[in-house]
């Protein structure tokens, strides 16, 4: 049930970007963490506290603003047209500034500081991220014309996109689970949607020009949008830490020692005729409660 729950949401964002914006998928992508947040405070008893609630408001709010005011899908009848998308100057320039972002961190960064600095590794599945829903979307539209009667695969440039699928699919998964290995899944996530988001909507905005048509209105709603789901989304990671902290504090409250000691009693004498005794005895008097070292 659990495989087939993942493989079923992968074929639907797989389908997604066959007939939708890039930069209106990749951050819909938040709407996975408020529905994983619901089904564990039912399904495994995680206590959804009132942050977190506040949180999928937030989310929900913010995926609102960018459906409502995302591009329109551009219109593409073969996978030449995206070849010809990804020919373009602007794109080359900003492929080839990835690839070498992503070998500076590879081979010199990751090395030297990437178990201490945690955007080392976001870094590179990130960049390489980018370059991957650009792809992906190809194979996506050649595989719905192809199922329409249109036979895309016929076409050298569908199987380039398939392998640069596979080949930056397999360094994101090898540097995310670096991440998640060395650092705190509640910083991580947060962190990796962010920066992923950022670096796919430039890359969808330089190859596909979806944002040409737009007016500055509804640009800046999307990005008002964007930026009230990342709050969101900060707000329920950082729910589920404080909650994982405070599971973890001991409930349990220590026992309460008391010591007795021995003091002096003087009886004083307050008789005229100074004849009466004066023993001295000893009481024992409670001390102050302490607790334990």
């Amino acid at each position: 049930m659990f495989y087939a729950s993942v493989i079923g949401g992968e074929v639907a964002n797989f389908a997604a970007y066959a007939f939708a914006p890039a930069v209106l998928v990749t951050p819909l992508g938040a709407m996975s963490i408020i529905v994983s947040a619901v089904l564990a405070h039912f399904i495994l008893s995680e206590k959804l506290h009132i942050f977190g609630v506040v949180g999928c408001i937030l989310c929900v709010v913010g995926s609102t603003g960018i459906v409502m005011h995302a591009p329109k899908e551009r219109d593409i009848h073969s996978v030449k047209e995206i070849w010809h998308l990804a020919s373009e100057p602007g794109f080359i320039v900003y492929v080839c500034i990835v690839v070498v972002l992503v070998l500076v961190l590879i081979f010199y960064f990751a090395p030297r500081g990437g178990r201490k600095q945690m955007l080392v590794y976001i870094g590179i599945c990130s960049l390489m991220g980018s370059i991957t829903v650009m792809c992906v979307k190809a194979v996506a539209i050649a595989l719905k014309l192809s199922l329409s009667g249109n036979n895309q695969f016929k076409y050298g440039q569908t199987w380039f996109f398939v392998i640069v699928v596979i080949a930056c699919c397999l360094v994101q998964l090898n540097y995310l689970n670096k991440a998640l290995d060395k650092f705190n899944t509640a910083v991580v996530s947060p962190v990796y949607y962010v920066m992923f988001t950022i670096f796919t909507i430039i890359a969808s905005m330089i190859m596909f020009k979806e944002w040409d048509s737009q007016s500055i209105s509804d640009i800046v709603t999307a990005l008002c949008g964007f930026v009230t789901i990342l709050c969101g989304t900060f707000i329920l990671h950082k729910t589920k830490d404080l909650g994982d902290n405070m599971a973890a504090i001991p409930t349990q409250v220590p026992a309460i020692i008391t010591t007795q000691i021995e003091i002096p009693k003087i009886d004083v004498c307050l008789s005229p005729t100074g004849d009466c005794d004066s023993p001295t005895s000893t009481s024992k008097l409670h001390s102050l409660p302490s607790t334990p070292p």
